[in-house]
């Protein structure tokens, strides 16, 4: 058993398909089946059922399964220290980032770093801040950079960098932007454009309306605020975006409610050490928040 053999197993598992694992791993479809086969051989059972298209773990399977992320995960961190210890800044870095972040803070950052490390890989996966959190908690990702959650969990360690304030926005024509100051009540009575419940900046949003007892009318959600900005703008309902992103197409609203203040930062696993790359970035996001 060995680590490609291992690597090409979490891929299939992943997946749910061979010719999926041989795309994510620059493999040919024929080289991970034999990998796989052979992986059986040496356990001496099958890993997966195969049916039709369809490929599932057998029991076997789902118990290596975690083991084999551990195992893995336990020697990335053991080449992480050791490569560390040479003081070379180099091989590759993945990064988990949201749009909205990516898009308007992480530009600069990510020119200078390139520029002052030009023997790091980035690595960047544009997925929403809860995805790039949870592959940082499973070692998928070294470092997040994210929304914040509202409560920390001790799972991973977290860095504020950026207070990021939200701010209730309606198109100039809409209804609520003639009256003066509007009580979370009224907003309850107009169609809303939120991100979904799963995510932090929604939970923010959900508090404090709870916290009143009210519910809000949502008439659409979408995990990007680019989105929900372009859909306030054409009037088709109110939304809470961040402060940065207010122009002349949108209109603050003035409302009866201490308004949620999010907070955007980076977040690593605690168990892992991190690489000389990694800290450099995290250096950088650093003098960047200053």
């Amino acid at each position: 058993m060995d680590t490609q053999s291992l690597t090409i197993f979490l891929a299939v598992a992943e997946t749910g398909s061979f010719t999926a694992a041989a795309g994510k791993l620059f493999l040919t479809q024929p080289a991970i089946s034999k990998r796989i086969a052979q992986l059986e051989a040496q356990l001496d059972c099958p890993l997966f059922d195969r049916i039709g298209r369809n490929i599932t773990l057998t029991e076997a399977g789902r118990m290596l399964l975690p083991k084999a992320k551990k195992w893995l995960l336990e020697l990335d961190d053991i080449r992480r220290s050791i490569n560390n210890l040479s003081g070379n800044i180099a091989g590759v870095l993945r990064i988990g980032t949201s749009h909205h972040i990516g898009l308007h803070r992480l530009p600069p950052i990510l020119r200078d770093y390139a520029k002052r490390y030009p023997d790091v890989t980035l690595d960047i996966r544009f997925i929403d801040s809860e995805e790039a959190w949870e592959a940082v908690l499973h070692g998928e990702l070294e470092l997040g950079v994210v929304t914040l959650p509202p409560e920390p969990d001790d799972r991973v360690s977290q860095y504020a960098l950026w207070d990021d304030p939200l701010v209730f926005v309606a198109a100039p024509d809409h209804p609520l932007a003639a009256i003066n100051t509007i009580s979370l009540t009224t907003l309850t009575e107009h169609e809303a454009l939120l991100p979904p419940p799963t995510t932090f900046t929604r939970q923010l949003v959900s508090r404090l309306f709870e916290q009143h007892r009210l519910k809000a009318k949502i008439a659409i959600s979408t995990n990007y605020l680019e989105t929900l900005y372009m859909m306030t703008t054409i009037g088709l309902g109110w939304s809470l975006l961040p402060q940065a992103m207010l122009d002349s197409r949108v209109q603050q609203l003035t409302v009866d409610a201490h308004l949620p203040i999010r907070q955007l930062g980076f977040v690593t696993h605690p168990a892992r050490s991190l690489s000389n790359a990694a800290q450099c970035f995290i250096d950088l996001l650093k003098q960047a928040a200053d």
